[in-house]
C-alpha cells in the first residue's frame, strides 16, 4: 500500500460507519475519481481492505493501521466483526 502524497489536502469526510450502517457499495468493487485519494480510518474493530488490481492485495485495517486509496484504483472493504470507520478524501 502506498502513502498519501505530501501535497494533497483533505476536502471531505464521510460519516462514521459501522458494520450495520456502511453503504453496500463499499463492500463491492468501486473507485475514486481521477486525482482523488482516500484514507480509511478505523476507530474500532477491523476491516478487510482489498485492492483489486493485479495482483490483488488484502490488508487488515485497524485503529493503528489506516488504509490509503489511490485515485481510480478498484477496491472494496469488508467488516471483520464489529467495526467503526470513516473515509477522509484528499486532492
Amino acid at each position: 500500500m502506498v502513502a498519501l502524497p505530501p501535497d494533497v489536502k483533505p476536502y471531505r469526510r464521510t460519516p462514521e460507519f459501522t458494520e450495520e450502517t456502511m453503504p453496500s457499495g463499499l463492500k463491492s468493487s468501486h473507485r475514486t475519481k481521477s486525482g482523488v485519494w482516500g484514507r480509511i480510518v478505523v476507530s474500532e474493530g477491523r476491516l478487510l481492505y482489498r485492492i483489486l488490481q493485479s495482483p490483488v492485495e488484502e490488508l487488515r485495517l485497524d485503529p493503528a493501521h489506516p488504509g490509503v486509496v489511490e485515485p481510480e484504483v478498484e477496491h472494496e472493504v469488508q467488516p471483520l466483526g464489529r467495526v467503526r470507520f470513516y473515509v477522509q478524501f484528499y486532492r
